[in-house]
């Protein structure tokens, strides 16, 4: 650009008057060992290394002039739409798509809405967005998150120690944010990640003193059916911690595959029958319990140790998900044709079928293996070592890791089972059929649907539409 070309820019800039519209509730991070201000000045300073020192589940936004910063976790969601205004551009932040719309109703300015418009933080990248009207330069996104390869010894027990170690730790310091009288429930299906998680926090309260009585491991039986309640019981039957089973039953018409699609905002389907699912654990919890607010699940267990069946997608080799990075958590990275601006990729996609069902219905969750600090150790296993390229290795070794490392924190045998997926465990196999499409198709409808009739649906909250 020519130093005339770059003057009348600048001058251009300066006439505008930018406007930010977050609509991020503060209170939906979960910080841990770091202060509200702290992860504020991170985001504000531009570095990223002070990013990756916020501990938690964040999705934060500082605003220095026209200069705009927002960083994120997987474990919450971070939206944002520039809208043109006569005046200068107008950023609008929100965790979803119907905020976002909403404002812009507000605004007069729906008529510039559509879903593809809106953009995703990408998780464990710093964007930063110059708000100098028109032309909108790209946003600038700067990793804050790169963890070590292959830096762990090929060793199962020594592996597995470091990793539980780290997800101790993590819900050791959620629980120093949770008052001690409140009551914790475990998305429970009895597999290796809830089953770790629930034996956790009960070794957790009893070390720190504090009563276990407080625990429930939720279990969602569709029609009183499914494979995860028998298997559920009989986890907890061999790790005496029985006491704890509670059975969510619901009938097969609480299951919702389009009102999964209008709180998550998506249209995958293996996320719409997960969100599903919890959507309708959600809502059996909120029935029986008003005032119930906090739920841990294993969200992110599969991605971090890659336990997920390669051969059911034709898109992926045993090769592609051991040499690359984070692949599972990020999908194929932000620089990569297939990179979704929608939506992001990977579980930094996927993670709002657990996120959204909570936060609709009221509760706060926490996903420790999401967190950068857990996901660091399960980066820095030597896959490609330890199982020789071989599918069966990679699968079974999430089991021998996670249960060598409970063995070793907790003392605790652990028992395990072959892998499921929620929405299969859930309810039995004829009637998963009837409940869910076939046709990819019939969920990409249902998505666009919602915004039909001039975005009508999109008026209200998402919980009202459910």
């Amino acid at each position: 650009m020519s130093a005339v070309d770059s003057n009348h820019f600048s001058d251009l800039s300066a006439s505008y008057i930018e406007r930010v519209v977050n609509l991020l509730d503060p209170s939906g991070n979960t910080l841990l060992d770091t202060t509200v201000g702290e992860a504020e000045a991170a985001v504000r300073s531009g570095s990223p290394a002070l990013v990756r020192k916020i501990r938690g589940q964040f999705a934060i936004l500082q605003q220095e002039g026209k200069t705009v910063r927002m960083a994120r976790s997987i474990g919450r969601p971070m939206r944002y739409f520039l809208a043109k205004q006569a005046a200068g551009p107008c950023l609008i932040v929100a965790e979803r798509m119907d905020e976002i719309y909403r404002q812009l109703v507000a605004d007069g300015l729906e008529d510039q809405f559509h879903p593809s418009y809106t953009r995703m933080v990408p998780a464990h990248h710093l964007v930063e967005i110059q708000l100098v009207g028109c032309p909108d330069p790209n946003p600038v996104q700067l990793r804050f998150f790169s963890p070590s390869r292959n830096r762990l010894p090929a060793d199962e027990a020594t592996i597995g120690t470091a990793y539980v170690t780290a997800l101790a730790a993590e819900c050791d310091a959620w629980l120093d944010h949770v008052d001690a009288k409140q009551p914790l429930g475990v998305l429970f299906s009895g597999g290796v990640d809830s089953g770790a998680v629930l034996i956790l926090m009960h070794h957790l309260l009893l070390r720190r003193g504090e009563s276990p009585q407080r625990l429930k491991a939720f279990t969602l039986a569709v029609a009183g059916a499914g494979d995860d309640v028998r298997q559920a019981a009989e986890f907890l039957r061999a790790t005496n911690l029985e006491m704890y089973l509670e059975t969510l039953e619901v009938p097969a018409n609480a299951i919702d595959w389009r009102a999964a699609v209008r709180v998550v905002e998506d249209y995958k389907p293996l996320d719409i029958e997960a969100a599903s699912m919890a959507l309708a654990a959600a809502t059996e919890i909120r029935r029986r319990y008003p005032d119930w607010r906090y739920l841990i699940d294993g969200d992110g267990g599969d991605e971090n140790l890659k336990d997920y069946p390669i051969e059911e997608n034709p898109e992926l080799t045993i090769r592609s998900v051991l040499n690359n990075s984070l692949l599972y958590q990020e999908g194929w990275g932000v620089e990569a044709i297939k990179h979704s601006l929608t939506y992001s990729g990977g579980q930094s996609r996927g993670h709002v079928r657990t996120f959204a069902p909570a936060r609709v219905l009221g509760f706060e969750g926490f996903s420790p293996y999401a967190l950068p600090n857990v996901i660091e150790v399960a980066e820095g296993i030597p896959f490609i070592e330890m199982t020789g390229w071989n599918h069966r290795r990679l699968y079974q070794l999430k089991g021998n890791i996670v249960a060598a490392g409970i063995k070793a924190v907790t003392g605790i045998e652990m028992p395990r089972f072959e892998k499921r997926r929620f929405q299969r465990g859930a309810v039995e196999a004829q009637q998963f059929a009837e409940l869910f499409p076939t046709n990819p198709q019939a969920y990409r409808q249902a998505f666009a649907e919602m915004f039909a009739n001039g975005g009508e649906s999109l008026k209200r909250p998402a919980l009202a539409q459910v």
